[in-house]
């Protein structure tokens, strides 16, 4: 006897959800005995995955208040076509993931609509940072929330937020970063005198790149008076190569442009230290062991909301090991000074890189799970699916 299509809704914000919705929808394709069909908002990976999406999701790539509001229309227009489609279709089963200033407002609406409709919420959204209320906020809508940090289930269960699983982070199997990992475990820090390559990660967004690069820039200049010989290279994504060429062509020294992914991890595996834009890369550079300094510039609208912030810092390794791993400068106290020399520091067998190679240690270990992450999301979602009864939220 054939068994019945299992139809999915699924909405990705971004190329990081996009990633993570790519690899469930891939090991839901393997546990369910049926054809998977799909409905919803994704890029590449879900649509390798049979998905069709219903606009660009490049279209929800915004961060920070001040986008959110400049784009405010066009979200709202999104948020309205996008549930009307899901609930049209009535899915068996809703996943939202990341983007929660787009995908939580889709999932109340379907909600109001299919009040029996399951929901689950992959990547928990940052209540252990600001807005602690969302946590159970969340409750008449979320059914269950997959988190990709190992401390999330607990900080949800403290502020009474729906169920909360620890299934890993895709960054703990990637294929690039445990080789990348393996690689640099097997090499030793070049001596003192001999020239060294620094990486230059200053962000994926255009206002990321915008703020930070001048100050990079600042750096580079420093590090190249104060040693010879020393390279930087700097990876980035085509799509944002003629920025970043436009901001270094006055620059003194320039780095070398990359944008390739092959040459992307090539210089992951060959840098001694990088300087990164605080984010997902911060984990990236982590688990990889490359040694770096964080910073970060924010809108001025999260500058005047400084004090609403409960989280001590940015930088995940630091949250995961719960303590300061990873030096982070933010906003007035961004210098390119300080770069230049936790880049020297940490370029060489000293003692802040073996105090962050063991903190990387420690990081990496917390995170570890008997199964990939999208294996054990796959899971979950298949016994919400299960369990959830009529009329129950």
């Amino acid at each position: 006897m054939s068994v019945r299509a299992l139809k999915v809704a699924i909405i990705a914000g971004e190329v990081s959800g996009d990633l993570l919705a790519a690899d469930l929808i891939a090991a839901l394709k393997q546990q369910y005995a049926g054809p998977v069909e799909l409905i919803g908002v994704g890029g590449e990976g879900l649509q390798a995955q049979g998905l069709t999406s219903l606009f660009d999701f490049s279209e929800l790539s915004i961060m920070g208040i001040t986008q959110v509001l400049a784009k405010l229309p066009t979200l709202v227009k999104r948020i309205r076509q996008t549930a009307a489609a899901v609930i049209a279709a009535k899915p068996d089963v809703l996943v939202i993931v990341d983007s929660p200033d787009f995908t939580h407002r889709v999932a109340k609406r379907v909600r109001t609509a299919l009040p029996d409709l399951p929901v689950v919420n992959y990547v928990c959204p940052s209540v252990w940072a600001w807005k602690e209320y969302r946590a159970q906020r969340m409750l008449p809508y979320i059914d269950h929330v997959l988190a990709v940090l190992p401390f999330e289930p607990e900080v949800m269960r403290k502020l009474g937020g729906p169920p909360t699983s620890y299934v890993g982070h895709r960054l703990t199997a990637d294929v690039d970063v445990l080789a990348t990992r393996k690689a640099r475990a097997a090499s030793k820090p070049r001596p003192a005198h001999e020239p060294k390559t620094i990486m230059l990660l200053p962000g994926s967004r255009g206002s990321e790149i915008t703020k930070l690069l001048p100050y990079f820039g600042d750096a580079v200049a420093e590090l190249s008076a104060r040693n010879d010989g020393m390279r930087f290279v700097l990876p980035t994504a085509p799509r944002r190569e003629a920025m970043v060429r436009e901001i270094i062509k006055d620059w003194p020294v320039k780095p070398e442009v990359v944008t390739g992914k092959d040459d992307k991890w090539k210089a992951f595996a060959e840098a001694d230290a990088a300087m990164a834009a605080s984010g997902t890369v911060i984990l990236e550079l982590g688990l990889a062991g490359v040694p770096t300094v964080s910073a970060y510039k924010t809108d001025w609208i999260i500058k005047l909301m400084t004090g609403k912030i409960k989280i001590w810092t940015a930088a995940i390794p630091n949250l995961v090991a719960d303590y300061a791993v990873v030096p982070e400068y933010i906003n007035e106290v961004v210098r390119g000074a300080s770069f230049t020399r936790w880049a020297e520091k940490l370029s060489s067998d000293t003692l802040p890189r073996r105090s962050m190679m063991e903190g990387y240690d420690l990081v990496w270990e917390r995170m570890q799970t008997e199964k990939p992450p999208g294996v054990h999301a796959a899971e979950i979602v298949l016994d919400v699916l299960k369990n959830k009864k009529p009329g129950q939220n």
